[in-house]
């Protein structure tokens, strides 16, 4: 059986904000990923089918094609599309703001002044390390898989996940199946595999969701994949690293879309010792902008070069920044964390 995850008294607390509000918003992160569509669309089905509520799921921007095929996705209104729209409601008819799968408020990009102006009271249920959300209430746990798990638990603990159904099974599936890379790391926990025992008897079809996921891109993904191998991949022998970086030139010879270069940075993590891979992406339309990803193996921990080097974090073996610099600069910086992180991955 699973532990509580809130308090008698935190339970409590929630159920009343959630009854005492009319207008309720489900908010994930900018460059969405499964966990962040997961846990919004997991909490936001929770909340309409067990409280008769109609809760709005808004992201920031565009999320990856491989996660349209979500239930509800066609409900989910994107920030940059509607900023005139989503920002009245945050102003004036939110009554409930839920933070899903985010630690702090510029992770929601150009919806930050007025996801902070909001009057609506927060919740922010989340994963990350050091969260600083103003919320009325904090629902943090960083030793959980992913926000989805997270939904899970709050699903049980308040009674609800029997009347829930497909639609909040599935996102929830493929946010955890999605942050734990397929269940490969970051999963140890035994209440993880209970879950999923749980979200089976929903007669979900684990291994669709799975090909829904990872086998379900274009042609030119697999054939960036092969060149980013082939010909940008890095390798630091000494070090048991690696890093690879995809110039504006080398995305737009792939016809990059969204989410092609997902899972591109755990490849190199298959080379026998290796322990670190860094991803290096341009912006598309901004310039000096790099987006960046480290994946790390047992206990080098990517999230503390993450925030040394990187302007970011994350988890132990699962972390994300960016650089304002050009690509020449950004090699400059990933050659200077791994030699600087040397001892760790010799």
């Amino acid at each position: 059986m699973l532990k509580d995850l809130l308090t008698t008294e935190e339970c409590e607390q929630l159920l009343t904000l959630i009854r005492e509000s009319d207008t309720i918003l489900c908010i994930g992160h900018q460059n969405a990923d499964g966990d962040a569509m997961g846990a919004c669309l997991g909490w936001a089905e929770m909340l309409r089918v067990c409280f008769g509520k109609e809760p709005q799921v808004i992201v920031p921007d565009q999320y990856p094609d491989f996660l349209h095929w979500l239930p509800n996705t066609e409900k989910v209104i994107r920030y940059d599309k509607h900023r005139e729209g989503c920002d009245w409601t945050l102003q004036h008819a939110a009554d409930l703001v839920f933070c899903l799968d985010f630690n702090a408020t510029s992770r929601v990009g150009d919806m930050q002044k007025a996801l902070e102006d909001t009057p609506a009271r927060k919740v922010l249920i989340d994963h990350h390390l050091n969260p600083t959300v103003d919320a009325t209430m904090v629902i943090s746990r960083p030793q959980a898989s992913s926000t989805s798990e997270l939904v899970f638990r709050l699903a049980w603990q308040l009674g609800t996940f029997e009347q829930l159904g497909k639609n909040f099974a599935v996102p929830v599936y493929c946010g955890m199946m999605t942050d734990t890379g397929a269940f490969t790391y970051n999963s140890d926990d035994c209440d993880i595999f209970f879950i999923i025992s749980q979200l089976l008897t929903k007669h979900i079809n684990k291994d669709k969701i799975y090909r829904n996921v990872y086998h379900n891109f274009s042609e030119d993904r697999l054939r960036l994949m092969g060149f980013v191998m082939l010909e940008k991949l890095v390798v630091k022998g000494d070090c048991h690293a690696s890093f690879f970086t995809l110039t504006r030139d080398d995305l737009k010879r792939f016809h990059f879309i969204k989410g092609d270069a997902e899972g591109l940075v755990n490849m190199p993590l298959q080379i026998k010792g290796h322990k670190l891979s860094i991803s290096m992406r341009e912006d598309t339309e901004k310039e000096n902008m790099i987006w960046v990803s480290l994946r790390s193996v047992d206990q080098f921990p990517c999230n503390k070069m993450a925030e040394e080097f990187f302007n970011g974090g994350g988890h132990l073996n699962a972390s994300g920044g960016k650089l304002n610099c050009s690509m020449e600069e950004a090699v400059k910086i990933a050659e200077k964390a791994i030699e600087a992180y040397r001892e760790l991955l010799v």
